[in-house]
């Protein structure tokens, strides 16, 4: 199942997308989650193609990983942690399909960071590795747009990591797929720059929500970043970037300058 969050006529809602239609929810898809009862209708469809597709959820915190893949902590000269490597991104760098990456001012190098995200459906405190999927809503697309030489400066990831629109997220939550296999790539303005699958990850998703439920309580929406392959590369005004991953969409965003 895909869930949706779009506008129609300047009305924002979530919705399911089947075959090309958006059948609009009557009740928000985390409050059914948490409830475990189905979705709730409202009997409203649209044509996808009238609609506008936004970032599929509104997350109180996005929680990344750093250093997540071998091949990422060969070419950035890192070791690989021995627990998992967390930071956060705010909300207010969060962008949906098709919006702008708006490079920030005096911006020097900007990264896409290809990655599976987790799209967490009901609070999780204190989660066990067992139970962890109970508390997953679905999976989408995430880009960890990084300002790589503010990172190298800082020598900690916050400023390089928060700029708005260094968020995008999308095009939909998939629910009903098994993310522990998936192939996930790169295309920069249509050639493959990073390709890889979610099995390579050094801590997998169970392990993932379980650490950060014992660190930070998890909110409806919250979303996961599970970390980045090899192949990370600088995007440029002009630049098309695409993230995809097998079996759940396609995140396009479009980069401009400032």
């Amino acid at each position: 199942m895909q869930i949706v969050r779009f506008s129609y006529n300047n009305q924002v809602n979530y919705g399911v997308l089947r075959n090309g239609i958006v059948h609009s929810l009557a009740v928000d898809p985390f409050t059914s989650f948490d409830n475990g009862s189905d979705f709730i209708f409202d009997g409203e469809t649209y044509p996808l193609p009238e609609t506008k597709l936004l970032a599929p959820c509104l997350p109180s915190k996005i929680v990344c990983l750093g250093v997540n893949y071998l091949p990422h902590a060969q070419e950035m000269n890192d070791t690989p942690p021995s627990n998992p490597l967390i930071f956060l991104k705010p909300s207010t760098a969060v962008i949906g399909p098709d919006d702008s990456i708006v490079l920030p001012r005096s911006w020097r190098r900007v990264d896409y960071e290809c990655e599976l995200a987790v799209v967490i459906g009901k609070k999780a405190r204190y989660v066990s590795e067992t139970a962890s999927r109970k508390y997953v809503l679905g999976y989408t697309c995430f880009n960890d747009v990084t300002e790589r030489q503010i990172q190298k400066e800082d020598r900690q990831w916050t400023r390089a990591k928060s700029f708005d629109n260094f968020a995008p997220v999308g095009p939909w939550i998939e629910t009903e797929v098994n993310p522990d296999d998936l192939k996930l790539e790169t295309y920069l303005n249509g050639e493959v720059r990073q390709s890889s699958r979610t099995s390579e990850l050094i801590f997998g998703i169970s392990v993932l929500v379980s650490f950060i439920s014992g660190v930070m309580t998890l909110l409806p929406g919250d979303v996961i970043a599970t970390g980045t392959p090899g192949g990370i590369g600088p995007m440029q005004p002009g630049d098309t970037v695409e993230i995809k991953i097998e079996k759940i969409g396609t995140l396009r965003n479009k980069v401009v300058a400032p």
